[in-house]
């Protein structure tokens, strides 16, 4: 149901993806391929198919470890941006955006835990009957 707690740290890592695509338009990894526009908008839909397969808790855990595993390589991409940088800052954020995709990774983590004792407790349940 949309109303458990997973829910709500679930969309916590889509708005945290949101953030990031927002505060990353500066970010120029390639100059031909928007690499963290394609990763925002990714996290953003599996965010949302996440937050909304409620029924399959299976599914939502799946869905949550591949949010995991792009803002994994988002951190290292963004992390390898921010070396790369010249010297001088010219934008007051620069330098937040890995920031969103921890927050997200630790959003997800807490939400697996959730769902994890969703699960848990269904089964508990069913094995009374």
């Amino acid at each position: 149901m949309l109303q458990r707690i997973q829910t709500i740290w679930t969309f916590l890592a889509v708005l945290a993806a949101v953030f990031l695509f927002v505060t990353g338009q500066d970010v120029i990894i390639s100059d031909s391929f928007p690499v963290l526009n394609i990763a925002c908008i990714a996290l953003v839909l599996v965010g949302l198919l996440s937050v909304f397969s409620f029924k399959n808790r299976k599914r939502q855990i799946l869905l949550n470890n591949i949010s995991i595993i792009i803002n994994a390589l988002l951190i290292g991409i963004l992390i390898y941006w921010l070396l790369k940088l010249s010297g001088g800052i010219q934008f007051p954020e620069k330098g937040i955006e890995p920031i969103f995709s921890l927050i997200a990774i630790i959003c997800l983590f807490i939400a697996n835990i959730y769902i994890k004792k969703d699960e848990r407790l269904v089964k508990s349940v069913d094995r009374l009957r």
